[in-house]
């Protein structure tokens, strides 16, 4: 196929325009897969929404296609859903809410316009919410915050304000307020329109969208007297003591929208998805590793945020899933991976929902395409036609725990090592190897150590390979290069040593603890022994 856009300009613009790409991020339990499922019901996307444990009459969650994430009732891979709204295109992407698996988030981040930061109501906001909002911060990601769970007993809700304000540094700006406290609601009331109150009649299992009733302020008086009228009085007393909502500032990411609801009990949830629609931004240009940007009427650009193997258990395939950032992508055509020049053709590539797959003939910027057995990929690589684009890199974090890998059966090697090079593409862990060990025994780094239970489980049931995982006594990691390597191995110092990791080369100089870094950088202070992204930053 010839590379050479045959989509106008025009029809570009206008289909960037109709797609909104975002994230569902959270502390874990906060309801983020529950999330996803109810907007996706609201959308008409799917007939009933599941919950995470699959309890009652509610299937498993439609994003949490992986067994281990049914086994655990939690979300470790990030699954990309895409649906119709309103005459828009919604491509929404799932992510891990364990801290654990926040380098999976990160490159996630890196792929979409906005993010739904859901906040539990009575947990109120939690480490790991707090650690994503940063992130979201420093990627520019505009934020819309939804308050989850107020069927449930919990916090003020004046109360959650101010901790979004404080500790999170951004301005809180009601958009939804609750009728009733935590654990007692009654309705909502939009801020545009306190003449008319929300009711919501549950449905059995939270399996179909709440019936929605439209009550007029009389009647809400009427019916909720006192409740009404403290809901009105809480609500003009927030918006009258600060700035208003402002559609620049909230792209800018110096305000959040915020709403009320019940993602369980579908309760909320439609307004949350038109917030999506109306404040959410399209696609834009993108800025480039070495300065300019890419801007979406220029030719095909894309971005592998994520790489994931045997989605298909039926043919074990392996899925690169590529945010379009600019142009027109059409299947099979040519297009050149920037970190090799060289190119390949496109030929299979489909959309996602969940577990099931379409075929894709044509995406715009915004859609997520994922690329089958496109085996030269890797996690971070820009994708281009014409003009060469190539846009920043996707960090790796700081891991903190390390395990020496080795097959429980030798005779199965191969398939080891299949598993070990593809957890290592996927980015599952971080592979470190040495002369001293070997390929038949990479060192696996981890952010944290549940990661090590998703390579056990899947080097088993995947790959054919059970292994055994030794765990050594290393807590931090250092970038270093030949001359700090040298100085290491000379020192023959028994808490720490040098390791190399596959995916790009780098040195990394592991240490038992600061105190052993310490009194290494005292003696050698000249030796390259550079931090890399902690988590919690």
């Amino acid at each position: 196929m010839s590379n050479e856009q045959s989509i106008p300009v025009a029809r570009i613009v206008d289909e960037a325009g109709r797609r909104r790409t975002f994230a569902v991020i959270s502390h874990p339990d906060a309801g983020k897969s529950t999330t996803t499922e109810a907007l996706a019901l609201h959308a008409r996307a799917i007939t009933s929404a599941g919950a995470v444990h699959g309890q009652g009459a509610r299937k498993g969650v439609t994003s949490d296609w992986m067994e281990l994430e049914r086994e655990r009732g939690i979300s470790v891979t990030s699954a990309a859903l895409q649906f119709g709204y309103r005459g828009h295109v919604m491509n929404l992407v799932d992510t891990p809410g364990h801290a654990d698996f926040s380098e999976d988030t990160y490159r996630v981040l890196a792929a979409v316009d906005c993010a739904i930061m859901l906040i539990d109501a009575a947990k109120g906001l939690e480490e790991q919410t707090r650690k994503l909002f940063a992130v979201c911060r420093h990627r520019g990601v505009p934020v819309i915050t939804f308050i989850n769970k107020w069927d449930r007993r919990g916090r003020e809700a004046l109360t959650l304000l101010e901790d979004i304000e404080t500790h999170l540094g951004i301005v809180p700006v009601p958009v939804v307020w609750p009728v009733g406290g935590a654990g007692d609601l009654r309705g909502l009331v939009r801020a545009d329109n306190t003449d008319e109150m929300l009711r919501f009649t549950k449905v059995p299992g939270g399996t179909h969208a709440a019936l929605e009733e439209q009550l007029t302020a009389e009647q809400a008086t009427e019916r909720e007297g006192e409740v009404w009228e403290t809901a009105l009085e809480e609500l003009e007393l927030v918006l009258s003591s600060g700035p208003g909502y402002d559609q620049e500032a909230f792209e800018e990411g110096k305000v959040t929208p915020v709403f009320f609801g019940s993602a369980l009990s579908n309760i909320g949830v439609k307004l949350l998805l038109d917030a999506v629609v109306d404040l959410a931004p399209s696609p834009a240009s993108r800025p480039l590793a070495k300065g300019g940007a890419r801007e979406v009427t220029e030719e095909f650009s894309g971005l592998v945020f994520k790489i994931q193997a045997n989605m298909d258990p039926a043919h074990r395939d392996r899925m690169a899933f590529v945010r379009v950032c600019s142009g027109v992508f059409e299947r099979g055509m040519n297009v050149t991976r920037a970190a090799s020049g060289r190119s390949f053709a496109t030929k299979y590539a489909q959309t996602v929902f969940g577990a099931e797959r379409t075929v894709v003939d044509t995406a715009y910027p915004g859609d997520v395409v994922g690329l089958i057995n496109a085996s030269a990929l890797r996690v971070g690589d820009t994708l281009y036609t014409g003009k060469k684009a190539e846009f920043p890199a996707l960090p790796a974090f700081a891991p903190e725990y390390f395990a020496v890998a080795r097959p429980k059966d030798i005779s199965r090697s191969k398939q080891f090592r299949k598993g070990v090079s593809q957890l290592d593409e996927e980015g599952v862990v971080q592979m470190l190897v040495s002369d001293r060990r070997g390929d038949q025994a990479p060192v696996m780094a981890a952010v944290g150590p549940m990661q090590f239970d998703v390579v056990l489980h899947r080097m088993e049931h995947e790959f054919s390979s059970p292994i055994t995982l030794d765990r050594l006594s290393y807590k931090l990691a250092r970038v270093t290069d030949p001359e700090g390597a040298a100085e290491l191995a000379k020192a023959r110092l028994t808490d720490s040593e040098v390791l190399v990791r596959r995916s790009d080369g780098a040195l990394l100089a592991l240490f038992a603890d600061k105190w052993h870094l310490s009194a290494f950088q005292r003696a050698k202070p000249d030796i390259l022994l550079q931090p890399l992204i902690a988590t919690a930053d």
